[in-house]
């Protein structure tokens, strides 16, 4: 059975079918509509971010390959001798490739919410590692609850890198710290990729770059909606909208009516006035100090942190205090 065949059963098991519909369209119930952010990654959307992360503006890859392959000795000196690398919303596991290629893990699970991603990603890793064992999970890594494979947790290493951390308001990252450091043991660790605070100038080019690829990646979530939940969104009648909020140290994203307009979801009517927006995703960005306090909240510490120059992005390896 190909990895994809399995975990589409996995999914089908595991996953109310009504899920997706129930989130909708409490979201757009809601006075401040919006989505959450795991729904703009189906295989389409998957493969727009894709695209994204090779964009001139959006220099959040491009800063942490350069971290990761600079730093690559130490790094894996870190880990030392752990044996199972579990990736938390794995998407295409390049940068993962970067530890498999330097440290022999006997394990991997990858963990993400698009079937079709995460069935081409492993199909393409067992081809490259041939020894590797890899168990991969269909689901919402913030949520999970257990790991397939138990015994071997006090051996485990957590891998979150391209600052998805940062799609998390800080009370919910630091909930998700928390259940990470649950899942992976009382000796486990946490190796995780920052983004830093930086001027606007910077920042709203690479969350609303020049060729529309992220506003594409936006717009998809409307085309998902019409496609799975009989959504009635015109396209064309919504923009993508990417602000810089400095009080906050985020980046907001979301989805603008450009027209006074009803537009129904299963049914269901939502009215829309103009200029009126669907909020789809945070990127907060961390300053060292603010993020390590947040980590020491959840019950981290970083014994060890890599960066660049310019300190534009923190790569941290957390331990359990």
């Amino acid at each position: 059975m190909t990895f994809i065949a399995r975990l589409q059963l996995q999914a089908t098991q595991s996953e109310s079918p009504d899920h997706f519909r129930q989130d909708v369209l409490a979201g757009l119930s809601a006075p401040q509509k919006s989505i959450p952010p795991k729904y703009l990654y189906d295989a389409a959307g998957s493969a727009l971010f894709d695209r994204i992360c090779e964009l001139p503006e959006y220099y959040l890859t491009r800063n942490e390959m350069a971290i990761l392959r600079r730093n690559i000795g130490s790094i894996v000196a870190a880990i030392a001798d752990r044996t199972h690398l579990v990736e938390f919303g794995s998407g295409s596991s390049i940068k993962t490739r970067l530890l498999l290629d330097h440290h022999c893990f006997d394990l991997y699970t990858p963990i993400d919410v698009s079937v079709e991603h995460l069935g081409q990603a492993c199909e393409a890793l067992s081809l490259r590692y041939p020894r590797l064992r890899i168990e991969p999970v269909v689901a919402d890594y913030s949520t999970l609850a257990t790991l397939p494979i138990a015994d071997i947790a006090d051996r485990t290493v957590g891998f979150f890198p391209g600052s998805t951390i940062g799609n998390l308001v800080p009370q919910d990252a630091v909930a998700f710290l928390r259940n990470a450091r649950r899942l992976l043991g009382g000796d486990g660790a946490l190796l995780l990729g920052v983004d830093t605070a930086k001027d606007s100038s910077i920042l709203v080019p690479a969350y609303d770059d020049a060729a529309g690829v992220t506003a594409a990646f936006s717009l998809n979530l409307l085309r998902r909606i019409n496609r799975e939940l009989d959504g009635t969104f015109d396209l064309a009648r919504f923009r993508h909208v990417a602000i810089h909020n400095v009080d906050q140290h985020r980046m907001e994203l979301y989805l603008e009516s450009l027209v006074p307009q009803i537009v129904t979801v299963s049914g269901i009517a939502f009215r829309f006035a103009g200029g009126e927006r669907i909020h789809t995703e945070y990127s907060y960005k961390y300053p060292r100090e603010r993020f390590l306090a947040l980590a020491s909240e959840a019950g981290y510490h970083a014994p060890s942190s890599w960066t660049d120059a310019a300190h534009s992005f923190d790569v941290h390896l957390l331990k359990a205090l």
